[in-house]
């Protein structure tokens, strides 16, 4: 397939190279100028290291994304990817959450799974619409959170690994036919607002 990917640092770096690695094609990417720390973002440096044009996050839209995409891959990306844009691709776009989607909709879901002494939690895979978090589910799984587990350590040890190999599994599927999409129960949804750090 081909795969736009919106994304930063670590995560997307690494969805990157999976996709990469499994025979899809990368056709562009989106993603911060800069990490932190004032260095290349390594999303975007991996992309301009394998040949593939880079843009910076914010700027995806129906104008500005190649021809020829079948799927965005929101890989760690913060970027509301509207309709318009989805609409110029074939299959449309998906994007992981470090929870068990409905819960913890949101930017800050890892921190209030441990503000709120949740005992599992788990990451979702799911396609982008108009709703913030609240497309169909293509894959989920969960894991337990430790009792001294902090935000940091639940993201590096478990949700992060987590949702690189669920987007790869999910793109793998759709590029053999295999669409899955689960509406999430409205019923049980939360959604807690961001932190400030």
């Amino acid at each position: 397939m081909n795969i736009y990917i919106c994304g930063q640092k670590h995560f997307g770096a690494e969805v990157f190279s999976l996709l990469s690695n499994a025979g899809h094609t990368i056709v562009g990417v989106s993603a911060p100028a800069l990490n932190g720390d004032g260095g290349d973002d390594r999303l975007k440096a991996v992309a301009e290291a394998a040949g593939v044009k880079w843009m910076k996050s914010g700027l995806l839209n129906e104008n500005t994304i190649p021809d020829n995409v079948d799927l965005i891959v929101a890989a760690h990306s913060h970027d509301f990817i509207r309709e318009p844009t989805r609409a110029k691709t074939t299959h449309g776009a998906i994007g992981y959450h470090p929870s068990l989607l409905p819960l913890h909709r949101g930017k800050d879901a890892v921190i209030w799974t441990i503000r709120m002494g949740d005992k599992v939690t788990g990451g979702s895979v799911y396609w982008l619409n108009e709703e913030m978090d609240g497309g169909p589910i293509a894959a989920q799984e969960h894991v337990f959170v430790m009792p001294d587990d902090t935000p940091e350590t639940l993201w590096k040890r478990d949700l992060a690994p987590l949702g690189i190999r669920l987007l790869c599994d999910v793109c793998n599927d759709i590029a053999h036919g295999k669409i899955v999409k689960q509406v999430q129960d409205e019923s049980i949804a939360t959604t807690e607002p961001s932190i400030k750090k």
